[in-house]
């Protein structure tokens, strides 16, 4: 029941047996070819859009009812996960992603035709530009695409993922408030403070780092649906656009709106380098924790050595017994992705000449190539490291009772002067410096004492 597509001269563009028509094999042929696709969650996201505005056209008597129901049909195969090969144009292909969007037209025009008739592919009864494309344009279909996979991606993966680490970082946090150690600035022995309140300063960092990514589904909420080739909406009921994502809220609880100006909607892609930016910063937190979580756990005898890491990789190439820190680097180089990302999407946003933004397709791709980086970087993290960390509190002792810094607690009862010299001997007699203060200064026990007991 399949059938080739010719062209004039009787050459087969499209083979028996595929979705996709001839405009999606020309894109797969003439374009450079990288061997990158967008993730799946995009085409979901653009079916979904397909599904709506067959259902709003069919309501605004534009769509003739069996032809909107086999649109929905197939747009609704392509949302719960099928037909997922049919996508096959190249991430590095036309600015407006135009290729992209009219190889999702053709799939689902194909899916419904041979719902209706048995038959595969063509153009009848189903059209792909003139039934499932109706009253839109790549130029507001393929930003609103990419708005809604972000919107999913935040909701669906990216905030759960990381109130679980955060969550799982509390945890250790309180596990360890009683676990005094030695604090670092400039990597040098600083003031004491608790392992506890170390790992509280990360959650507190990934707490921060919610906050922001929550507030950009306010600008990904916007969706230039409506605005069609140019945002003054040529060809499309002054109705569709407020109808088509009221039927998108109805169906996936995902709070879209209208775009407050379809030009700024349709030339601008501000929204995504807010929210790249906003996953950069999360990059770079995400760095300081795994990058403080193996140095505090270098050693194990010759390093820092004051927590313990899960053997996750026991033993190098060459080097018996040898444990990397193999979770904090994953996580280093994933915020290094994340980061190169950025500087991509924030380049492609400043190709918006006039009209259209002609870097979409990259932007569609980094974006959500980081969110699911991110996602998948912070789960992990938190299962496979956080999770079973131990602290060593034997050596986070050792090396507090051996801080010079502990002379600072020394300055209120003998001044600054006196206590810097009360660390110089301390490190040159390789004794403590609370010891060097019983013999060199008139400190009493009893302040001594206090002061032990409150450091450890």
């Amino acid at each position: 029941m399949f059938r080739e597509e010719k062209d004039t001269m009787g050459q087969v563009l499209v083979p028996a047996g595929a979705y996709y028509g001839a405009s999606t094999q020309r894109a797969v042929q003439n374009f450079p070819i990288s061997g990158i696709g967008f993730p799946f969650v995009f085409y979901q996201s653009m079916a979904l859009i397909k599904w709506a505005a067959a259902r709003t056209n069919q309501n605004l008597g534009l769509l003739d009812d069996t032809i909107a129901q086999a649109i929905r049909d197939a747009s609704q195969e392509i949302i719960d996960g099928r037909m997922k090969s049919e996508f096959v144009v190249d991430v590095f292909q036309t600015g407006s992603g135009t290729s992209s969007h009219m190889n999702m037209n053709e799939v689902i025009a194909s899916r419904a035709n041979e719902i209706l008739t048995g038959v595969r592919g063509g153009k009848t009864p189903v059209h792909p530009n003139d039934h499932v494309n109706m009253g839109q344009s790549s130029n507001d279909v393929f930003p609103s695409s990419i708005h809604i996979a972000a919107l999913t991606l935040i909701k669906n993966d990216l905030i759960p993922s990381l109130e679980y680490l955060k969550r799982i970082i509390l945890q250790k946090s309180s596990e360890f408030i009683s676990v005094p150690k030695i604090g670092r600035t400039h990597l040098q022995d600083a003031l004491p403070i608790t392992l506890g309140q170390e790992f509280s300063g990360y959650a507190s960092q990934l707490d921060h780092g919610l906050t922001r990514l929550k507030n950009a589904e306010s600008s990904l909420s916007e969706l230039a649906l409506g605005g069609t080739a140019v945002g003054n909406g040529v060809n499309t009921h002054p109705e569709f656009a407020r109808n088509v994502i009221d039927v998108i809220f109805q169906k996936t609880g995902i709070i879209v709106r209208q775009a407050e100006n379809h030009f700024e909607a349709q030339s601008g892609r501000d929204a995504i380098v807010e929210t790249s930016g906003i996953l950069k910063t999360l990059a770079v937190s995400l760095t300081k924790i795994a990058n403080d979580i193996r140095w505090l756990a270098s050693g194990p005898r010759c390093g820092i050595g004051e927590i313990t890491l899960p053997d996750l990789q026991p033993g190098s190439s060459i080097m018996p017994g040898k444990i990397n820190p193999v979770m904090p680097e994953v996580v280093i180089q994933v915020a290094a992705q994340v980061i190169g990302n950025d500087l991509t999407i924030t380049l492609g946003g400043q190709g918006g000449n006039f009209e259209l933004n002609a870097m979409m397709p990259v932007m569609a791709h980094n974006l959500l190539q980081s969110m699911m980086l991110m996602v998948s970087a912070s789960r992990r993290f938190a299962i496979s490291c956080i999770a079973d960390i131990r602290p060593n509190a034997d050596k986070c002792r050792d090396n507090l009772e051996k801080s010079l810094a502990l002379a600072t607690y020394l300055v209120p009862h003998v001044g600054y002067d006196r206590a810097a010299e009360i660390a110089k001997s301390a490190f040159e007699t390789g004794r403590t410096v609370l010891d060097t203060a019983r013999t060199e200064s008139d400190i009493s026990p009893e302040i001594l004492q206090k002061l032990v007991k409150s450091i450890f």
